[in-house]
């Protein structure tokens, strides 16, 4: 019994300076070269789960019955049960870790994984949390995420702006030039969309009767992209 009160002190403390030097690192009083602050929190979860399998480990010798038949049995019940119930819940757990030192997203960030658009209001260790416009939540195993293709368009914006894109399509007769400056007047009136770097158009496709012209513009406000592009749908 002193032994497990040994290191069940051991333990307390050292958790204690863990979440020291965790608090220290994401209020910025800490630094590590490339570490992110966005992984202070799911280091600390890591760590402090590890070092809760060490205490175990290390506990489970000096526990009372330990190797009487009746515990054994228990013992093996337990493990059996836990690998049978937890293979999906293992893989979303790597998949979280992956996702998370991978900085793929970030908590705010507006994506498309798979079919699904919307915020990511919260990540944990195994499931995505994403909400649509409709304010509709989402939630996305991480193995799931980690297997399809994820769009991200906030990781450029505010650096060098996303590029939104619609297309009209015109007959031969029309003036191109004419409608090129429609199209960019068209963006330049639309709230949220900037100027410089300036809008501008290709032409996408030639077809038999008609030139697909597509309108392409900067924004730095990828959250609001669906009612920035409702808007210039209406100028258009």
């Amino acid at each position: 019994l002193f032994y497990i009160f040994v290191v069940v002190v051991v333990m307390h403390f050292a958790l204690r300076f863990l979440r020291v030097i965790a608090r220290e690192v994401e209020r910025g009083r800490i630094k590590f070269a490339g570490f992110y602050p966005e992984w202070v929190q799911p280091t600390y979860k890591i760590i402090r789960f590890l070092l809760y399998a060490l205490a175990v480990v290390i506990i489970f010798p000096y526990l009372p019955f330990e190797k009487s038949p009746a515990f054994k049995g228990i013992s093996v019940f337990l493990g059996v049960l836990f690998s049978l119930g937890s293979t999906s819940a293992v893989a979303n757990f790597v998949a979280g870790i992956i996702l998370i030192y991978t900085r793929g997203f970030r908590i705010g960030d507006w994506v498309t994984i798979g079919e699904n658009t919307g915020e990511v209001v919260q990540q944990s260790m195994l499931a995505t949390h994403v909400r649509t416009i409709r304010n509709e939540e989402i939630t996305i195993p991480n193995s799931v995420v980690l297997s399809s293709h994820v769009v991200n368009f906030s990781l450029q914006a505010l650096d060098q702006g996303v590029i939104l894109h619609t297309a009209i399509t015109i007959g031969y007769d029309a003036p191109w030039r004419t409608i090129h400056k429609l199209l960019i007047d068209a963006a330049l009136k639309t709230r949220l969309i900037l100027s410089d770097p300036s809008p501008f158009v290709l032409q996408a496709e030639l077809e038999n009767s008609y030139v697909k012209y597509e309108i392409n513009a900067y924004t730095n406000q990828p959250l609001q992209l669906v009612y920035i592009y409702s808007e210039l749908h209406a100028n258009i």
